[in-house]
C-alpha cells in the first residue's frame, strides 16, 4: 500500500473567506494536508480557534496590539506564536512548508507571497492583487526561483485546468465568465441609490466585504483580466469578459481551430481551493454535484460598460502598463473601504478611481520600490478625492 505524504500548508489569511473554506478542504482531508502556518490581522478569536484545532507551527498575528492576546491564549501550546509582517516573511521561508496559500485581501498579500516565491515554494495564490500590481516581478522572481503558482480564483483556476495537456497548442482567446452581481441590469442612475446591504449580497458566491463589492462593481473581474494577462502570457484582445449569471461555466479557452474547452461546476470555491492544493492529482471530494437539469438553460450577456466602468479602466491600465495597475488597485482598495464605511456613493467608487489614475505619477517600468511608493502616492490621491465627495454631500445611501 502506497503511503501518503501529507503536504504541509502555510495560510496567509487564514481567518478571511478563502482562509476558512481552505481549512474545510484541510478538515476534509486530514491524510493528505497538515497546517504549517496560520496567519491574520485582526481576527484574533477566530485565529486562536483555527490554531487550537489544526495546531500548525507558527501562527502569525499581524497586528502587532494584538499579540499578547494571541500569545496568552496559545501559551499552553507548542505553537510559536510571532508578529508582524517580518514574522510572516520568515515564516513562508520556512524549509518545512510545502504549499502557501496566499489569500490575504489587498496588497498587502504583496510581500510575503514575493518572500515564498524567493524561497522556490509552490503558491496557491488567491491574493490577485499580487500579479496586478508586480505581474512583470512576480514572473521573472517565480523563473528564477523555481516557484509554481496555481491560481485559486475560480475563473483562472478553470483556465488552467481547460489548458492541461494543450502545452503546444496556442491559445486565441479566453473568456472570463462573470455572475454579474447584485446589480447586474441596473441602470447607471438607478445604482446611484443602492445600499451597502444590497451591494453585499452577491447572488451566487460566499466572499468576504471587499472582494463582495469589487464583484459588484465588476472591479473584481477588470483586475482578474489583469491577472491573466500575467498568468497565461496574453495580450489585451486575448481576454474577454462575458455574463454569465448561473456562475456554472467558470471560464473558457479558445484555440486558434476555433475549438473551445470550458471547465464547469457550481460555485464553490471549495473546489478550485482544492484542485490547486492536491496538484496534480484530482483528490475525490463529498461536494454536491452539478446536475444538467437542474439548470435547464446557460445564458450569456455581454458587459454594459457604461453601467460598470471600472471593467474598461482595468483594461485602460493593462494597455498602459507600468504602474497604472498599482494606482488602479489602490484607488480601489481606498474607495471600497469608503463606501463600506457610508463615505461616498456607489457610483463614486470609479470615479475615484479614474481620478486617481489621471493624476497619479506614472512609471513605465517600476521596480519594487515604485510599486511600493507608487501604492502609497494613490492611496492618499484616493483618500483625497474620497474628502472631496464626502464636502460636496454626496454619501452612500
Amino acid at each position: 500500500m502506497t503511503t501518503i505524504r501529507r503536504k504541509k500548508v502555510a495560510i496567509l489569511g487564514s481567518t478571511g473567506s478563502v482562509g476558512q473554506q481552505a481549512l474545510e478542504v484541510i478538515r476534509q482531508h486530514p491524510g493528505r494536508f497538515s497546517v504549517d502556518m496560520l496567519s491574520a490581522r485582526n481576527s484574533t478569536s477566530l485565529l486562536i480557534e483555527q490554531a487550537l484545532e489544526f495546531s500548525p507551527r507558527n501562527v502569525i498575528i499581524c497586528n502587532h496590539d494584538h499579540y499578547a492576546q494571541v500569545r496568552d491564549a496559545l501559551a499552553s501550546t507548542p505553537i510559536n506564536v510571532s508578529a508582524g509582517e517580518d514574522a510572516l516573511g520568515e515564516a513562508v521561508a520556512s524549509p518545512e512548508t510545502d504549499i502557501v496559500l496566499s489569500a490575504m485581501v489587498g496588497i498587502s498579500g504583496l510581500g510575503p507571497t514575493i518572500n515564498a516565491i524567493r524561497n522556490g515554494k509552490q503558491i496557491a495564490l488567491a491574493n490577485k492583487e499580487t500579479l496586478v500590481v508586480a505581474g512583470h516581478i512576480i514572473n521573472e522572481m517565480t523563473a528564477a526561483n523555481g516557484a509554481k503558482i496555481l491560481p485559486v480564483d475560480s475563473e483562472h483556476s478553470a483556465i488552467y485546468q481547460c489548458l492541461a495537456g494543450e502545452a503546444n497548442n496556442p491559445i486565441e482567446k479566453i473568456y472570463l465568465t462573470a455572475s454579474g452581481g447584485p446589480f447586474r441590469g441596473m441602470s447607471r442612475e438607478a445604482m446611484r441609490g443602492v445600499t451597502r446591504e444590497q451591494a453585499l449580497k452577491h447572488p451566487n458566491w460566499d466572499m468576504g466585504a471587499k472582494i463582495t463589492i469589487d464583484s459588484a462593481s465588476m472591479m473584481n473581474k477588470g483586475l482578474e483580466v489583469i491577472e491573466a494577462k500575467w498568468l497565461f502570457g496574453l495580450a489585451p484582445e486575448q481576454i474577454r469578459v462575458i455574463i454569465h449569471p448561473q456562475s456554472i461555466i467558470h471560464s473558457i479557452v479558445q484555440f486558434e481551430d476555433g475549438s473551445m474547452k470550458a471547465q464547469m461546476g457550481l460555485p464553490d470555491m471549495k473546489l478550485p481551493i482544492q484542485y490547486a492544493l492536491g496538484y496534480p492529482e484530482r483528490i475525490r471530494s463529498k461536494y454536491e454535484r452539478f446536475c444538467f437539469t437542474d439548470y435547464p438553460a446557460l445564458t450569456f450577456e455581454q458587459v454594459d460598460e457604461q453601467c460598470f466602468p471600472s471593467i474598461g479602466l482595468a483594461y485602460k491600465a493593462m494597455e498602459k502598463g507600468g504602474n497604472a495597475p498599482c494606482i488602479m488597485n489602490a484607488a480601489n482598495e481606498i474607495a471600497v473601504a469608503a463606501f463600506l464605511d457610508g463615505k461616498i456613493g456607489f457610483v463614486h467608487i470609479p470615479e475615484i478611481i479614474a481620478g486617481c489614475m489621471e493624476q497619479a505619477t506614472h512609471i513605465d517600468n517600476p521596480g519594487l520600490t515604485d510599486i511600493r511608493e507608487t501604492d502609497r502616492e494613490a492611496r492618499s490621491l484616493a483618500m483625497e478625492l474620497t474628502e472631496q465627495k464626502q464636502r460636496s454631500g454626496v454619501h452612500s445611501a
